[in-house]
């Protein structure tokens, strides 16, 4: 008799009784998506992993710490079969045919009446896989499709015909210039957008992937050069609002560290105009990560302080009280400095701060343009001269600099 293909169904268990037999690994990835779907979940095992036994003492599911027994699917909708002894498995099967239980087994899908698909989630839209050959008894197989799909969605590359739009303006935060570091959600609000307003600081590569149609601002903001105001950036983002065209405000690193983020938003606000956050890898961060320089490390740097260099230590409008950050032990990360660093570097060691003190500069950080130069707080003011640093640059500074492998410099 040939075989048939499954039937897919989408169940709908908010509120219905589901066992699962097992608390292994198979359980702990299963779960959560019961969970999520509001199931009243049974577990039923004498033992379980550690992240199991957590959404037992969150309350998500209850757990019979014991073997199954005959009888515990009676009042079932469904079931996971998922125990390490076979012939329970074969016993609970049996129970769930008998009382017509959908019910999924780990050890042998051919003796299961319902299978798992490889699924995953975009924006409302959950994508689930089987495969109808006998290619469809390897998950990877099914795994690698939908993948494919969810990818597609999420990137824009596999839209709808009728194109899905964020009303508004996002704010979305690219990451720190590899365009494969923004966030998923952030790249899918790209792939709606109509207009863009996009930072040089932003990932620009993004925007060659743009569709023909979406208009692209540049806000221009390059340091000591040409500048777009703040306030014309903030009426361009109203005007094109207001005409309902779906708008990105592309930004680098995260929309909220030293990105004028909330700015926009309050202007948005007195405006009326929804506003979505996204947030950003911020280069503070990343960039340091990328050179293989560690900001925080056991035993060497038990916190890191992110401070703007934009305006000199002795500079009235200065907000940074570097006395303080001088006496501090862990490691200080610099945005925006690469002009002022000399000043910052003579302030610390007035303070206290020992003129030895590794210093690395990272340039054009993720990008393919990324070079690291290394100094010391004596040397770093001189060493930018030479070296011809330019913005944009990340300064690290502490003893985290020397503690990666060179290879990753």
């Amino acid at each position: 008799m040939a075989e048939h293909p499954a039937y897919p169904v989408g169940l709908r268990l908010t509120g219905r009784r589901v066992v699962v037999l097992g608390g292994g690994q198979v359980a702990q990835r299963r779960l959560p998506a019961l969970i999520a779907a509001g199931a009243d979940i049974l577990l039923v095992s004498p033992g379980a992993t550690p992240s199991v036994e957590a959404m037992a003492d969150a309350g998500e599911i209850a757990w019979e710490r014991r073997p199954y027994a005959e009888g515990d699917l009676a009042d079932a909708w469904y079931a996971l079969i998922a125990t390490t002894d076979p012939e329970a498995n074969t016993r609970a099967s049996a129970e769930a045919e008998a009382h017509r239980v959908w019910c999924v087994r780990s050890d042998d899908a051919d003796q299961a009446t319902a299978w798992t698909p490889a699924t995953g989630h975009s924006e409302g839209v959950t994508v689930a896989v089987l495969t109808t050959d006998a290619r469809g008894r390897d998950p990877r197989h099914t795994a690698a499709i939908r993948d494919a799909v969810v990818a597609g969605l999420r990137d824009g590359t596999l839209a709808p015909h009728h194109r899905t739009r964020t009303p508004g303006v996002a704010l979305v935060g690219g990451g720190p210039g590899d365009p494969d570091l923004i966030t998923v959600r952030g790249r899918r609000l790209l792939a709606e957008a109509d207009v863009v307003i996009a930072d040089r600081l932003g990932p620009r590569d993004l925007l060659a992937e743009l569709p023909p149609h979406v208009e692209v601002i540049d806000a221009a903001k390059i340091p000591y050069g040409r500048y777009m105001a703040q306030e014309a950036i903030n009426n361009a983002l109203i005007e094109h609002a207001r005409q309902g065209k779906s708008v990105v405000r592309l930004k680098g690193g995260d929309p909220f560290v030293y990105g004028r983020g909330m700015e926009e938003i309050q202007a948005l606000a007195e405006a009326g105009i929804p506003c979505t956050v996204v947030p950003g890898i911020s280069s503070s961060i990343s960039v340091p990560g990328a050179a293989g320089i560690p900001v925080t490390h056991r035993g060497v740097a038990h916190e890191f302080t992110v401070v703007s260099g934009h305006v000199a230590p002795d500079d009235e409008r200065s907000l940074v009280d570097w006395p303080s950050l001088a006496r501090l032990t862990g490691t200080l990360v610099v945005l925006m400095g690469v002009d002022k660093i000399g000043k910052i570097a003579e302030t610390l060691i007035a303070h206290g701060k020992p003129a030895d003190t590794p210093v690395a500069l990272v340039q054009e950080g993720t990008t393919a343009a990324q070079r690291r130069v290394d100094a010391t707080l004596a040397t770093v003011g001189e060493t930018v001269r030479t070296e011809d640093v330019k913005p944009p640059a990340v300064i690290v500074i502490g003893a985290v600099v020397t503690v990666g492998p060179k290879e990753l410099a």
